[in-house]
């Protein structure tokens, strides 16, 4: 379908975030019922990271803000009141397109000043979410960073990236290459609930299935865990069965928490679906973002035994790789993983 006739008038007084953020047009179609598209021209691309991070990486690459995933517990929430948007059914509905993007990539990359630091991909909304299936800004990107010799990491719900495989095997070729999967529920029906815009339980692990076939170390994100519902052994113990037994290298792990107004949002949720634990969650949580620590040693004392169970805990191979992905120069291009070979919190 051409979307030439699907233009919506946007003015200044009904989206100010959006003007400041360089709107061109919104979007709609009916192959996304329900989901706006706001296209923009983005100034810069690269997202620099605050020196005081302790994240394996130094720049970042968002290519979208707002998801349609709409996962309950997304982080990213927040980010979307900064556009005079809310940060529950906007950002899963209101998505905002960086059209330029790879151009614009491209340009920063040339400049001499750039000393090509590892980027990552996918570490606010996801990179591989439905929109790109039309936009297709993902291979202007994944080609501006190898041609510059960068390395990146990409993680992504996405099965889109399945796609990109060849082009992302080329790139390895090249630089260093780390694709990470996020998978933390194994319940298809939960699943369904919480993250109601993503893949399925099985295309995720079927997409683990081709990351390595195709030579890539995977590391899964089995992240958030969420208290009381997806944090029982037989959960963890099938789900980590499930992703051995898809090929998955290493597992990183660990509880949800729940930041500014993301917090509200599933608080929400949580009273509708399951109002029993609403006092569980006011005990775990307090006023706070973050669970207790009495939770988080109990939580890694149930983890621990199930990752060596397992064989999720990487294998020995990966001392040569780093938190990054970035592989040392004596080991194998096809060991390079997207995260560390095991973390717990």
């Amino acid at each position: 379908m051409r979307w030439s006739g699907q233009a919506l008038d946007a003015d200044d007084g009904a989206l100010p975030g959006l003007e400041r953020a360089g709107l061109v047009r919104s979007v709609q179609t009916p192959e996304f019922e329900g989901i706006t598209f706001h296209e923009v021209l983005c100034k810069s691309a690269l997202n620099k990271m605050p020196e005081e991070s302790t994240l394996p990486f130094s720049f970042t690459v968002n290519a979208f803000r707002g998801c349609s995933h709409a996962c309950r517990y997304c982080f990213a929430r927040p980010s979307h009141e900064y556009l005079d948007l809310d940060a529950g059914a906007d950002f899963d509905s209101q998505v905002v397109v960086k059209t330029n993007i790879a151009a614009v990539l491209r340009k920063e990359l040339a400049r001499k000043s750039w000393k090509r630091e590892a980027v990552a991909l996918g570490t606010n909304t996801d990179p591989y979410q439905r929109a790109e299936g039309r936009y297709r800004l993902m291979p202007g990107i994944i080609r501006a960073l190898t041609e510059s010799g960068t390395p990146f990491s990409i993680l992504t719900k996405g099965t889109l990236l399945r796609r990109d495989l060849p082009l992302l095997k080329m790139a390895a070729a090249q630089v260093d290459v780390g694709i990470g999967v996020s998978l933390a529920i194994n319940d298809a029906a939960l699943q369904k609930q919480i993250e109601p815009g993503t893949p399925s339980p099985r295309a995720r692990l079927e997409m683990i299935r081709a990351i390595t076939d195709a030579g890539f170390a995977c590391n899964v994100m089995v992240a958030p865990v969420i208290p009381f519902l997806t944090d029982s052994t037989s959960h963890l113990d099938g789900l980590f069965e499930a992703l051995s037994e898809a090929g998955a290298t290493s597992v990183t792990v660990f509880p949800m928490h729940l930041r500014g107004s993301t917090r509200g949002w599933f608080m929400n949720w949580l009273a509708q679906e399951h109002p029993a634990l609403i006092r569980r969650y006011r005990e775990l949580y307090g006023r706070g973002a973050y669970v207790t620590p009495e939770y988080k040693r109990w939580l890694a004392n149930r983890v621990e035994p199930l990752v060596e169970r397992h064989g999720l805990g990487g294998r020995s191979e990966h001392r040569d790789v780093n938190a990054s992905g970035k592989q040392s120069r004596e080991a194998p291009r096809e060991l390079v993983g997207a995260g560390a070979a095991l973390t717990l919190f």
